[in-house]
């Protein structure tokens, strides 16, 4: 996503003409619609009110990114970014700025979960109880399912729930006011002040070894949560680690109608033209503004350009070159099958057997890292979601899967690959007016993760423009005044 503020340099030699000066988003990642959210609704300029406008270059045909949806057998079903943490505050005040609804997350305390090593599963818990269950036997039945999780795993985790709680505290402060908050340069500067830069630097084993887990705990439950959430082991760096284990805790949510409603809710609120099937291939500095090229011939000369989709996969020409450490993708493979599962597959003689929620191990002859029940029909016909880290061929779903009626494949670049210590990219990359919001991607990947980068870059694209404008003035009170609101609700 690419922004441009039409907010002139009073130093800089005037763009060609144009019949208007562009606020531009190129727009090919969901999340980053936060950041045309927290920009203001009007600029003053020369004495004047000067309308926002934001056109927005997107390549993709749906306006959802990464919480896009696939459709199988005539039911839709999320594929990416598919639950919100009850802290998610950002998250929260789009919802209710767009008055959409909160569903509990499906896969909450009463999920059944099962570990597989390959050839058989080392823990289940409870299967969940009947529908028809009294609200007496459904306590009881949660109590025995947490005696059976503590007698496995003991202390740790209580100790896994301060090491989370302590991470999420610490991330708090960027909710904290504007008068107490800075607007931060480089990922680097946001992670230090929040005390989360250290968690970066080391792997998140030797961050939960440290917090006095034991080795059974990190190998399989710790491990099975970072497959599920980031198709990574628990060598992935810490902050990202402890993000992945916030996702699973109790009280997440997600919207009613799916949360790509957040992304269309957005955009129709923000009242800007969009660009679909548009792709940007080039961005030139051209002396005091941008020349972004599409691939379709078009031009859009704008004064600030804000890239909010992760580069490392795309062919996008800078003039002059911008420099980014090297940073790979880590890709999902998200199966969606129709069928019914093949007990033998997994040891067992009954597919009733097989829990709904199948995490793995960290052992190479696993092919997938979670299998999930997406929708039940019936005891012989259920929709499952499986992630995994290369496709899963027929032959292969022909043997986890006694049945399939329809298949759908998706490869999702979802989120970087973590590896500590953590190298940042730029949030300023040419040291002018060039922004880039998934520099910050590298510490976590999340919807709120994303949103709070959002919020920061359009707050440092207003502070730096202010310094060049004779109007600073009135563009800092009227952001005060607008952002502060915000705050003050959340």
């Amino acid at each position: 996503m690419a922004t441009s503020l039409p907010f002139p340099s009073p130093s800089s030699p005037p763009p060609p003409p144009l019949d208007h000066h562009h606020l531009l988003l190129l727009l090919l990642s969901q999340v980053h619609l936060h950041h045309h959210y927290h920009l203001p609704r009007r600029r003053r300029r020369r004495g004047g009110t000067l309308r926002r406008r934001h056109p927005r270059l997107r390549a993709a045909r749906r306006r959802r990114g990464r919480t896009a949806t696939v459709s199988v057998a005539g039911d839709e079903f999320e594929a990416g970014a598919s639950i919100i943490h009850p802290r998610n505050l950002h998250a929260a005040r789009f919802a209710a700025l767009l008055g959409l609804s909160h569903r509990p997350d499906d896969d909450g305390d009463d999920s059944w979960l099962g570990i597989w090593d390959g050839s058989s599963f080392v823990f289940k818990t409870l299967a969940p109880p009947p529908p028809s269950s009294g609200s007496l036997y459904r306590k009881l039945h949660e109590l025995l399912n947490s005696l059976l999780v503590f007698r496995r795993y003991g202390l740790s985790l209580l100790r896994m729930d301060r090491f989370v709680k302590k991470m999420l505290e610490r991330f708090m402060l960027f909710y904290n006011g504007f008068e107490s908050r800075p607007v931060f340069e480089t990922v680097e500067e946001m992670l230090k002040w929040t005390d989360l830069y250290g968690l970066t630097q080391r792997t998140l084993e030797e961050e939960l070894v440290d917090a006095g887990l034991n080795s059974r705990t990190i190998s399989e439950l710790v491990t099975v949560i970072t497959r599920v959430n980031y198709g990574q082991s628990v060598s992935i760096s810490g902050l990202a680690g402890a993000v992945s284990l916030a996702g699973s805790e109790s009280g997440l949510w997600a919207v009613k109608g799916g949360n790509r409603l957040l992304a269309t809710g957005l955009i129709k609120h923000a009242n800007a033209t969009l660009h679909l099937h548009e792709e940007i291939i080039s961005i030139s500095d051209a002396e005091g503004y941008y020349v972004l090229k599409s691939a379709q011939g078009n031009e859009y000369n704008c004064d600030v350009t804000v890239i909010a989709t992760p580069l490392d996969e795309l062919n996008i020409t800078f003039d002059p070159v911008v420099s980014l450490p090297p940073r790979k993708l880590q890709h999902t493979y998200t199966t969606f099958v129709r069928g019914l599962l093949n007990p033998k597959y997994f040891g067992l003689k009954s597919a009733l057997e097989i829990p709904d929620l199948v995490g793995t191990l960290e052992l190479s002859d696993i092919p997938f890292s979670s299998l999930s029940v997406l929708k039940k029909y019936s005891e012989g016909d259920a929709t499952y979601k499986l992630f995994s880290r290369a496709p899963l061929d027929d032959g292969l779903l022909d043997q986890i899967f006694s049945t399939r009626t329809e298949t759908v494949r998706i490869n999702w670049p979802a989120y970087p690959h973590y590896k500590a210590p953590e190298v940042f990219a730029p949030i300023i990359l040419d040291g002018k007016h060039l922004y880039y919001i998934n520099s910050f991607e590298s510490a976590a990947s999340a919807i709120e993760a994303s949103a709070v980068a959002a919020e920061n870059v359009a707050r440092l694209i207003i502070s730096r423009l202010s310094k060049l404008s004779s109007n600073a003035a009135d563009v800092k009170l009227f952001v005060s005044e607008e952002a502060e609101a915000l705050h003050k609700e959340l």
